[in-house]
């Protein structure tokens, strides 16, 4: 989305997503384009309109970063920024510590232990689709299900690939030098502290938008922030 040849902008969207439900289809992903960016939006593997294999194989470790690189190689993106939201986030995290280097990066939704402890939040959503169709109304993990249901995840797909995610230690997120936004809905909990994540990158920034972890992305505050941080 956007002018081609503008400022290229690639942004990963979160886990069960898509790349039209958590940018394009409440708004964010044209504010970014009106900022003059041209925006990069690909679904992830097992996501949207991507392959979703069933082969373990097919989902080595960190098997979204190695689709990042390629991903980057593919586009020809040499000056760009990146950008992601909760699984997004971390592949971005994880794509930097690997060797990419946008100018600017922007985790939405996230915060320092949903980095460094991701074993706990992964064995959360594991969970879910070991029990998807069980789960009654106030179990903790009944919104995955939900969101699971709504956007027909494939879960034999989705299961391999949590498993191919791993922790990203506190020492290596003190390793990203770029400028990097955090920005989270003021009721986003589910992946720790943004402020804190924030703090502990070199340069770090954080910023509050409404919402929590599920309706965040459905304000504009919040491709109106990144648009601010990357114009600035």
């Amino acid at each position: 989305m956007g002018d081609h040849g503008a400022r290229p902008l690639l942004l990963l969207h979160g886990l069960f997503s898509s790349a039209d439900v958590n940018w394009i289809k409440y708004g964010n992903a044209q504010i970014l384009a009106d900022a003059g960016f041209e925006v990069f939006m690909p679904d992830l593997r097992a996501h949207g309109q991507s392959g979703a294999p069933h082969d373990a194989e097919d989902y080595p470790g960190d098997v979204l970063v190695r689709d990042l690189q390629a991903t980057v190689d593919q586009l020809g993106l040499g000056d760009f920024d990146l950008g992601g939201f909760s699984l997004g986030a971390r592949t971005a995290v994880r794509g930097v510590l690997a060797g990419l280097m946008p100018r600017k990066l922007i985790l939405g939704g996230m915060g320092l232990t949903g980095l460094s402890g991701w074993a706990r939040r992964s064995a959360h959503f594991v969970d879910a689709i070991d029990r998807f169709g069980t789960i009654e109304r106030g179990d903790k993990a009944f919104v995955a299900q939900a969101f699971m249901k709504s956007m027909n995840i494939d879960r034999v797909a989705a299961r391999l690939l949590l498993q191919s995610v791993d922790d990203t230690s506190a020492d290596a997120i003190a390793q990203i030098a770029m400028p990097t936004l955090c920005v989270c809905g003021k009721d986003d909990h589910d992946n720790g502290s943004a402020p804190e994540l924030a703090a502990a990158l070199p340069d770090g920034h954080y910023v509050e938008t409404p919402g929590n972890h599920m309706s965040s992305v459905t304000f504009k505050d919040m491709g109106r922030a990144m648009a601010a941080f990357l114009l600035d």
